[in-house]
């Protein structure tokens, strides 16, 4: 029997999405403009074909990439065909559930937030009130609110492009527990408005210059509406092990054994120490969310660029406790090009990349759906197909 390890790259799409132009992004190409700003040395990932995946996908070659380097891994490009481009509908389309519905959004209006939703929470958290209420940057909107919130104890409110809730609170002054218990009564107020997720958001910090968000953010999922892989597998027994917040986004639904970390260096220690012990038939996937959630959103192509390079540093680790059978797939669930105007998620395509021991290059091609990732997944470790995706096995 053979294993699989999952590695998702959160954010790094390479862009070229068909439909970009439908979500305000034709142009946005993650890895290519990360490139363009910053020299890339990616000697791991481009014998994996990253670079082939990128010039496949969008017909750019990331600045600094070449297509002579020799290639030791089976490389592709996925297109979504999920209707959002969220962090849900990538990962739970990759784990074969294609998101076909439309989520809950919120306009951009200030107040953006339904009055009847507000007033409810209100009434129903016993809060003093809410401030912030409209579309921002996470950290701009702590930036600006979070001396007010720490005088009057009014949570800060806000929202993306993405179907989210977010409610930041400090740790200190409002109470981490607090924090959960409002985000708790949200997130049922909030299944009506078809809303995917709410996020809460705890800071620390004395005033705006240096307030911080903590490691103990924590994520409110609407649980998938149909078996993933993850519950496939867990269903029939096998060795799922989830890390980072994988458990968040599928809202702990056959995600197995959830191991927390935060940032993507301990992510990847903790994959490497978790790796050995996955048994035979079992799956073990990672989300290193630093791509994203520092860089991508904030809007940091150079930061982002030494992200690639110190994960790049470290794949090898990764590729040296394979064991003869296993197979390793590293994706994306999105784009988030830090050059790109606003600070939300872009419609990109995601690379594809697998390697195995023994493995004969080669390239995949063009994958119509991420689903095909969690087809090839299943059909490896030998469980009956998915409901969507085509392997390429």
């Amino acid at each position: 029997m053979s294993r699989a390890f999952l590695f998702i790259l959160d954010s790094v799409g390479i862009g070229g999405a068909p439909d970009a132009d439908r979500f305000g992004d034709k142009g946005a190409n993650t890895l290519c403009h990360v490139a363009a700003q910053t020299p890339l040395a990616l000697p791991n990932l481009s014998s994996l074909g990253l670079g082939h995946a990128a010039q496949a996908a969008s017909g750019h070659l990331p600045k600094g990439f070449t297509l002579e380097t020799p290639l030791k891994g089976q490389w592709g490009f996925g297109v979504e065909r999920s209707n959002g481009k969220d962090t849900p509908s990538g990962h739970w389309e990759i784990a074969g559930l294609p998101v076909v519905f439309d989520w809950g959004y919120f306009p951009k209006t200030v107040p953006c937030f339904p009055r009847s939703f507000t007033d409810a929470l209100i009434a129903r958290a016993e809060l003093p009130g809410l401030i912030g209420n409209k579309h921002a940057s996470g950290t701009d909107i702590i930036a600006e609110h979070g001396e007010a919130h720490m005088e009057n104890a009014k949570p800060i409110i806000y929202t993306s492009a993405d179907s989210v809730i977010q409610i930041a609170a400090h740790e200190e002054t409002f109470g981490l527990d607090r924090l959960y218990e409002v985000c708790e009564v949200a997130r049922e107020l909030s299944y009506d408005l078809n809303v995917g997720r709410v996020i809460a958001r705890p800071f620390v910090g004395a005033d705006a210059r240096d307030f911080t968000r903590t490691g103990n953010r924590k994520d409110y999922s609407i649980p998938p509406p149909s078996p993933t892989l993850l519950d496939r597998l867990s269903a029939a027994g096998r060795d799922v092990v989830s890390i980072g917040k994988i458990g968040d986004i599928y809202a702990h639904s056959g995600t197995g054994r959830e191991i927390k970390a935060v940032g993507n260096d301990a992510l990847f220690e903790a994959t490497l120490e978790a790796m050995p012990g996955l048994r035979d038939g079992g799956l073990l996937l990672t989300n290193f969310v630093d791509f994203d959630m520092l860089y991508g959103h904030r809007r940091d192509p150079k930061g982002y660029g030494a992200a690639l390079e110190a994960f790049d540093e470290q794949l090898p680790q990764a590729l040296d406790r394979l064991q003869p059978g296993d197979l390793l797939v590293i994706t994306a669930d999105h784009g988030c090009d830090p050059t790109w105007r606003g600070s939300d998620h872009t419609r990109e395509c995601v690379p594809i990349l697998t390697f195995a021991p023994g493995m004969a290059p080669g390239s995949l091609g063009r994958r119509d759906g991420f689903a095909d990732i969690g087809q090839t997944i299943a059909a490896h470790l030998g469980i009956a197909p998915l409901a969507a995706g085509k392997s390429w096995l």
